[in-house]
């Protein structure tokens, strides 16, 4: 063999050599991002739907199995930041499996509390049922979306959806919740539909923890009777080390002033992480407690723009 032949022969190896390394180094990163420890392939979240700028795959904590009857049900409402989502746990009289009661709250009814609301409108159709992959189909019919809203309450109204019907699963022990959670919303039947004509949907959506309400009380809900002590337990999902909190006592006129104030810090504890309870004995009467952050612990009791979240509630008969 000649001598250029043979450098022609030496140049085919190397390229065919780098090609197989280069295909090897693909495979291997390939394999590494769908097997890796703790990092799964990231499937299709709010964000890649439309329904949630900023979207993450990191998945809000989902409730945990009760036996109370109560079907939990996100709102939108304002807080200091903006609007975000909120939960409340309802009574309901029906027939329907868990997640179409919840949903036929969110739909149908109106929150307990003021601050909150709701896009949605009573469907003449709504059905749901849970597959053995964890995906919750949610089937509604268009007249749902009739409100006219702008682009962030169409996302925030499709990730209430998510919200509420992830929790009522989870409530119910319909999925297993140490696994993702999906939703695929279907309008009519039919997939690829534009919800409130500006979300796009077709996708499988999971919780997208850039639309829950950095902070927001569970117990006790808005109009709440009781007798002699308040139990307040709230979460925060943010990174803040305390919390501010004030009990404003109403007077006959409704007139509120901040009668206690107070700090408590969230939970670190595995599965508790960002919870934070307080409790205080008050007299009979009218009061509201609110959360603050912990820089705001001075406010006036007319600041309600520096609260993340508030609930009137009455103390004795």
């Amino acid at each position: 063999m000649g001598t250029r032949a043979r450098r022609r022969a030496a140049g085919t190896a190397r390229r065919r050599a780098g090609a197989s390394l280069a295909a090897a180094v693909l495979a291997a990163l390939l394999v590494a991002s769908c097997a890796a420890p703790g990092k799964p392939v990231p499937t299709a979240a709010a964000g890649a739907t439309g329904a949630g700028a900023g979207a993450t795959q990191s998945p809000a904590p989902l409730e945990t199995s009760q036996t109370s009857a109560k079907s939990p049900v996100y709102w939108l409402g304002r807080s200091r930041d903006g609007v975000f989502l909120y939960r409340e746990f309802r009574e309901a009289e029906s027939d329907d499996n868990p997640v179409v009661k919840a949903l036929r709250i969110m739909m149908d009814d109106k929150p307990l509390d003021p601050d909150y609301f709701s896009p949605w409108q009573k469907p003449k159709k709504l059905a749901a049922s849970v597959s053995g992959t964890n995906i919750i189909t949610v089937d509604v019919s268009k007249d749902a979306f009739s409100t006219n809203v702008d682009e962030r309450t169409a996302q925030l109204a499709v990730q209430q959806l998510v919200y509420t019907a992830t929790a009522a699963a989870a409530t119910a022990g319909l999925v297993d919740t140490s696994q993702t959670i999906s939703v695929m919303l279907l309008v009519d039947g039919r997939t690829s539909q534009l919800a409130f004509e500006r979300v796009q949907l077709g996708q499988a959506m999971q919780r997208d923890v850039s639309m829950a309400a950095r902070a927001w009380i569970i117990d006790p809900q808005e109009g709440a009777a009781l007798a002699g002590q308040l139990k307040v337990t709230g979460r925060v999902a943010g990174p803040e080390a305390s919390i501010a909190w004030q009990v404003l006592r109403k007077d006959d006129t409704g007139a509120a002033s901040v009668y206690l104030s107070g700090t408590a810090q969230p939970s670190r504890e595995t599965g508790r992480a960002g919870e934070f309870r307080f409790a205080v004995n008050l007299e009979d009467g009218d009061y509201a407690v609110r959360i603050l952050p912990s820089a705001d612990a001075s406010a006036p009791a007319d600041s309600g723009g520096t609260e993340w979240d508030s609930k009137s509630f009455r103390i004795g008969d």
